[in-house]
């Protein structure tokens, strides 16, 4: 029989083939961008009336100037309505996961709940915005329900109240987002292993103790996932508020956030600030990720080092 030289498949190099169009597509419409966006940070480069001014080399003057107590404002709503958001989302999530895969509790009907709890997430924001804003209206279904159950004698300004208007925006994002939040925490609950849960039952652990010493320090790289990605989400918050308050921010720019800050100074045409504007938001977005991801997975990480 003659021996017969079988060809060699290089499937490192078909790996890299099929890799390639993503570090194409990153490279051309997130890497560019970002470096040409660290660039004209440090231009002067805005517009007067009809006249163009710059570009001009300034150096770190655009970050100086956007040291402002309104900057520091911008950030303190942002975080504020992120928050008001998140706890609930979080706290929500978690216990609806735990639930939802919990075998002892036999709900029926779970592939239902899974679908209709997921499904505001695939609404678009601009559609929950414009919903919301209908229903708490001045002369809204909501105001006219409160006065027909004599609630109230006189309709009130959801909008032109400071923690309505917040509590509002913080509402739909936690309508939009806990669906998806639960969605990952009960593949996170799945993933671990029935036979701790059986041990620790046999213990006489308590439902309590259970969850709060097996459950949540096991799907810890999870939580830490959904903490960072939800943290991005709300340092990038714009949509909501935007069309909530027609852009206003108001009252008194009290909703408004960075995101809402930024695309006024590009709406006006100055690119040299909003560039380091931009700089500084992903640097503080960068920093906060590494921390949080460090903090909630440092102790695992250590634990592993030490039992090896």
């Amino acid at each position: 029989m003659k021996n017969t030289k079988r060809k060699k498949v290089s499937y490192a190099k078909w790996g890299y083939i099929f890799l390639l169009p993503f570090f194409v597509v990153y490279f051309l419409f997130s890497f560019i961008p970002l470096v040409n966006t660290f660039w004209n940070s440090l231009f002067e480069n805005y517009m007067s009336g009809l006249n163009q001014v710059g570009p001009t080399f300034v150096g770190l003057e655009n970050f100086k100037a956007l040291l402002t107590p309104d900057l520091l404002k911008y950030a303190g709503n942002t975080l504020i309505m992120w928050l008001m958001g998140f706890v609930p989302q979080i706290i929500v999530s978690l216990l609806l996961a735990v639930w939802l895969t919990d075998s002892a509790l036999k709900i029926k009907g779970k592939g239902f709940f899974k679908t209709v709890i997921y499904m505001p997430n695939i609404i678009m924001a601009a559609a929950f915005s414009m919903l919301f804003f209908a229903l708490f209206s001045d002369i809204g279904p909501i105001n006219g329900l409160l006065e027909n159950m004599g609630i109230i004698r006189e309709p009130i300004r959801f909008m032109s109240d400071v923690w309505w208007t917040r509590g509002l925006i913080a509402l739909i994002g936690f309508l939009m987002w806990f669906g998806n939040t639960t969605i990952l925490l009960m593949a996170a609950v799945l993933g671990v292993d029935t036979a701790v849960y059986e041990a620790a039952r046999l213990d006489g652990a308590s439902s309590w103790k259970i969850f709060t010493q097996i459950t949540v320090p096991l799907i810890r790289p999870v939580l830490a996932y959904v903490f960072i990605t939800s943290m991005i989400g709300g340092i990038q918050s714009f949509d909501v508020p935007q069309i909530l308050t027609g852009g206003s921010g108001g009252p008194n720019r009290t909703s408004m956030t960075l995101i809402m800050y930024l695309n006024n100074l590009l709406f006006n045409k100055n690119y040299g600030l909003a560039g380091a504007l931009s700089v500084i938001l992903f640097i503080a977005t960068a920093i906060l990720s590494i921390f949080v991801f460090q903090k909630m997975t440092g102790d695992i990480v250590s634990k592993k080092e030490r039992s090896k």
